[in-house]
């Protein structure tokens, strides 16, 4: 090899290393792909329950509302853990929230797969496997947030939230291959499988989470393009960020679309199957378009909203925005719904938009959030405004849409309720503040 050609290998080998060898490229892929594995974690459970419960209400005689109440009761679990995994969070970084979460996540779902009283239904569904995904949605957002601040964060966020996806396409294929349709004893098999990669998903979390960049003397990726972040650094107590009307506002705005995705998300399946006659195989493999096309949307909605940020000039400008276009996809999505009844091609463009409503509002709050309050308090402030609303929409969303089932005869009226919600929202993002200077005290 002629000393020119060695000197262009080494120069090539240098401007690789210089574009993925520095250590905060380094470290923040490790907290993107692990944040991965806990949305992966998370939303896998969420999607498989859609597909569980009516096998869990025909074997062990149970009524829809019943059976909703279970996944209620996780999300309350899941909110009042996710304050307490906020703090720890700011406290002591991921891992010790990771590593938690897969000893209640195994112990959750492996003892729910062998359940036959209701007690002890809600007890290892609700308040175990609702404690361990309660400790998953805060520290993986926040992680990434931490890293990733301006108009580096919703494209990587986006990376992280192809979790999702991912696991409401695969695990929906798993559950319809595990969950024999004339064997209702047969969602035992799914749930311990649940459990299974669940936990091997965790475990993997927690060897790759990494603390905040300040701890590894850098800084997050991004910081010198947060326009419109006049507080970015300033560390709130809990008290002072929520006399912020911002807060409240960006509250009751994710409350209201919790209420309605979590309404779809728990009853869609049994919609397509009860009120329209469907096979539980179509209707999961229609389910599963949401986790396909998901795929796809999260990291070009990611990327649509970088650029919107910088569009804008204005981080919080440009997170509102696209938090606008989130809950106008949300309703429109419900209002094809209710047409699936004249074909099923009604029903596949409504879940490709709820696929892009979901790739917007989750992650959108947080980076709203982060905008107006910046980084370092941000795990213990996201954490609180967790507990408040997915301590009550999920809670609402799921089991009003079992109810108005019982009481209704058919499901209707809960996507509805549903398309109110998603209205109320858009309504609700409107009136959100672009700094944190409204205070109800008046100052």
């Amino acid at each position: 090899m002629g000393a020119m050609t060695r000197f262009r290998f080494a120069a090539a080998a240098e401007t690789v290393r210089g574009s993925f060898g520095r250590a905060e490229t380094r470290l923040g892929l490790s907290v993107v792909a692990a944040s991965w594995l806990a949305v992966f974690s998370l939303f896998g459970v969420r999607a498989s329950f859609a597909i569980l419960k009516d096998p869990i209400a025909l074997e062990l005689g149970w009524s829809q509302g019943q059976v909703s109440l279970g996944y209620s009761l996780m999300m309350v679990f899941y909110a009042v853990t996710a304050f307490f995994s906020g703090s720890l969070l700011d406290r002591r970084g991921p891992k010790p929230v990771y590593l938690v979460a897969a000893l209640l996540g195994s112990v959750g779902l492996f003892a729910t797969a062998a359940v036959s009283r209701y007690a002890l239904y809600l007890a290892f569904f609700g308040i175990l496997a609702g404690a361990c995904t309660g400790m998953l949605w805060v520290t993986s957002t926040v992680s990434v947030r931490k890293w990733y601040v301006g108009p580096r964060y919703a494209g990587m966020w986006g990376i992280a939230f192809m979790g999702a996806p991912v696991a409401q396409f695969m695990l929906a294929l798993l559950m319809g291959r595990l969950v024999v349709e004339h064997d209702p004893a047969s969602w035992r098999t799914g749930m311990a499988a649940l459990g299974a990669i669940v936990t091997a998903a965790l475990l993997g979390a927690f060897l790759l989470a990494k603390h905040s960049p300040e701890r590894y003397g850098l800084a997050a990726i991004g910081s010198s393009a947060t326009a419109g972040t006049a507080d970015n650094e300033k560390t709130w107590t809990l008290k002072e960020a929520f006399t912020v009307y911002a807060v409240w506002g960006v509250i009751l705005a994710f409350l209201t679309n919790m209420m309605a995705e979590f309404l779809i998300w728990t009853q869609v399946v049994s919609y397509w199957t009860a009120d329209l006659g469907w096979s539980q195989a179509r209707a999961v493999s229609v389910y599963g378009v949401i986790g396909l096309v998901g795929i796809a949307s999260m990291p070009l909605m990611g990327r649509a909203a970088d650029r919107m940020v910088r569009a804008c000039g204005d981080e919080a400008l440009g997170r509102k925005r696209i938090l606008l276009v989130g809950s106008a996809l949300g309703s429109t999505a419900c209002v094809l719904l209710l047409q699936s009844r004249h074909g099923v091609g009604f029903a596949v463009v409504a879940c490709i938009l709820f696929a892009f409503y979901w790739a917007i509002v989750p992650g959108g709050v947080v980076g709203y959030t982060g905008a107006v309050y910046g980084r370092v308090s941000l795990g213990r402030i996201w954490g609180l405004a967790t507990l408040i609303v997915m301590g009550i929409g999920p809670f609402l969303g799921s089991f009003l849409g079992g109810l108005f089932k019982d009481i209704s005869g058919s499901y209707t009226v809960s996507l509805l309720f549903a398309l109110s919600a998603f209205i109320l929202a858009f309504g609700v993002t409107l009136t959100l503040p672009l700094r944190a200077q409204r205070r109800f005290e008046g100052r």
